[in-house]
């Protein structure tokens, strides 16, 4: 350990290799792994667990109840919070507990409301105020702050289905993805489009649902399923489609009603960034079965290894 000479660590919970720099105070029971990073004027008060290879910038205050994962970034300034309504003297029961996830960072002078989950993976950015939780792997930003796009993603598609350039069918980059472009044929009296079940659409339809009235801030889908296909179309306004397959992880726009994207299983699927006036339908290859849903990405991920 390096511990400098004008730090006050009182917790003897410290891994190896774990630095602690000028003016910080650590309390009793604060749990602090290896390989930690702890710069000039941070506090950490005892209800702490922090993980290894975490690095904490200058001027971090780390309340009760924070819980920070594996190899976490927390920029400086950024502020930490345990009490959604606090009074001088007055404390809750329980503080609200709120987990940074493994691999996230978060930018400097960024606030984390309390209770608040922000996934593996997660950037947010600097000044963001995060007032809900943050999936894995996504990008916040703003006040409140709203994920603008996801890490490590490919975008190749998205210019490629704006410009109308698609044949019919054309695989992706993801296991057994593929973009759909059906006939468009325009009218004076109306256009219309058209597809044809277990032709164009490539499983036997066992179900539909349709999507709509979302606000532009949330987040539809986040899961996999096991056995079940899917085949989406916006056939008003648009929506983003996220896409990953385990290894890989692509964006797709999806803008217009004559263009489509089939889902086959464990594919981690996510829909966000709704127009106001979106209408998404979802053909399903399956009967509604809570158990072929996989909810948990970490478990995705172990079971996508498998393939």
């Amino acid at each position: 350990m390096n511990i400098h000479k004008t730090a006050d660590v009182q917790t003897n919970l410290i891994g190896n290799r774990t630095s602690v720099w000028q003016y910080t105070v650590i309390l009793p029971k604060a749990s602090i792994g290896s390989d930690v990073n702890i710069c000039s004027h941070c506090f950490i008060e005892n209800d702490v667990v922090i993980k290894d290879r975490v690095t904490i910038k200058s001027g971090v205050q780390v309340w009760d109840g924070i819980r920070i994962g594996n190899d976490v970034f927390i920029g400086p300034n950024v502020t930490f919070t345990n009490d959604k309504y606090p009074r001088s003297k007055k404390y809750p029961k329980d503080f609200a507990i709120t987990v940074i996830g493994e691999g996230a960072s978060i930018g400097a002078n960024a606030t984390i409301l309390p209770g608040i989950s922000i996934g593996q993976g997660a950037l947010v950015a600097a000044g963001a105020v995060v007032t809900r939780d943050v999936p894995d792997n996504a990008i916040v930003k703003g006040n409140p702050a709203q994920i603008t796009s996801y890490v490590n993603t490919n975008r190749d598609f998205l210019n490629k289905i704006n410009s109308g350039d698609m044949k019919k069918e054309e695989s992706t980059s993801l296991r057994g993805v593929s973009i759909y472009s059906f006939p468009l044929i325009k009218d004076l009296r109306g256009n219309l489009t058209v597809a044809e079940f277990e032709k164009d659409i490539p499983f036997k339809v066992q179900r539909y649902f349709v999507v709509f009235d979302v606000p532009n801030k949330e987040v539809r889908g986040e899961h996999a399923h096991k056995e079940c296909h899917q085949f989406l179309i916006c056939l008003s306004g648009s929506c983003n489609v996220l896409l990953d397959d385990g290894k890989n992880r692509s964006e797709f726009i999806l803008d217009k009603p004559n263009m489509g994207i089939y889902i086959p299983p464990m594919t981690w699927g996510v829909q966000y960034k709704y127009s106001s006036d979106a209408v998404l339908l979802v053909f399903a290859s399956h009967y509604y079965d809570e158990g072929d849903y996989i909810r948990d990405y970490k478990n995705f991920l172990n079971l996508s290894k498998t393939l």
